[in-house]
């Protein structure tokens, strides 16, 4: 495996034997950035960023408007390519067998077509590869998964804000992502739908799915992230463990400002 994919672990000690320690192979990323670099024009989006994520992961991405957040989860997603550095899966290994990681993305407003709910998963499924045997047992069961079972002959775009959002959680979780991606999924939603996307989002990370969020609420970071990075201008400022970020006081000032409310949302 190469060193590109995850930094050596500590060696493992035992209370119960004198031997050496013996070295534990280190988890292989899904996904990882080596000083990836985006520009659209003149502008900089992202700057040398090195970033890896790990199955089991819950991330969430947070930093000022226009700090690359968004920029960052397309990179990640593979929606854009590196301007500079690279985008690295993973290699070929007896646990993955060389399979690339399967991605799946949901946004803050979901572009859903002019059919039905069911249309919509089915379409979903399809582009995604699914065995045709495989597609009805999987919709009805990401339809259970977030409560739209009634609704499935309804039209996608008369629901509601928060069962539109829920369908695209469905959609998303019907094609079994190893990575979530998810772009601000509850700015736009009442508190009741967003409590009701959040514990969904929770659900899918206790099932093992590795999570990418962005998002502006902190309270939501504390509730569903274990790991916090901050943009600022493209920038890679920290990325730490959810306590540590949010107790430690040896952070960049940038950092301490934005925890602060000091720094401007644009």
């Amino acid at each position: 495996m190469s060193r590109a994919w995850a930094a050596a672990e500590p060696l493992l000690g035992s209370s119960l034997a004198a031997a050496p320690a013996m070295p534990r192979a280190p988890a292989p990323a899904l996904i990882a950035l080596q000083q990836a670099t985006v520009r659209f024009g003149t502008q900089l989006a992202l700057r040398d960023l090195s970033l890896q994520i790990h199955r089991g992961d819950r991330i969430a991405l947070v930093g000022a408007n226009g700090s690359g957040k968004t920029t960052l989860l397309r990179l990640l997603n593979g929606l854009l390519l590196p301007s500079a550095g690279q985008r690295l899966l993973p290699e070929q290994g007896p646990d993955r067998a060389g399979r690339r990681p399967i991605t799946a993305m949901v946004f803050q407003r979901p572009f859903l077509l002019h059919f039905s709910v069911r249309r919509n998963l089915q379409l979903a499924l399809w582009l995604a590869g699914v065995p045709a045997a495989e597609r009805d047992l999987r919709l009805g069961q990401a339809l259970d998964r977030v409560g739209l079972q009634a609704l499935a002959g309804r039209a996608a775009r008369s629901l509601s804000g928060g069962q539109q959002q829920r369908l695209a959680l469905a959609r998303a979780w019907a094609v079994r992502p190893d990575i979530l991606f998810l772009d601000e999924p509850t700015a736009s939603l009442d508190p009741s739908a967003k409590r009701e996307v959040e514990a969904l989002i929770d659900e899918f990370g206790h099932d093992g799915m590795a999570l990418v969020m962005s998002s502006h609420n902190l309270g939501q970071v504390k509730r569903l992230a274990r790991r916090v990075v901050y943009l600022d201008a493209g920038r890679l400022l920290a990325d730490l463990g959810s306590e540590d970020f949010f107790r430690r006081n040896d952070l960049p000032p940038e950092v301490a400002q934005f925890l602060k409310g000091e720094l401007p949302w644009t």
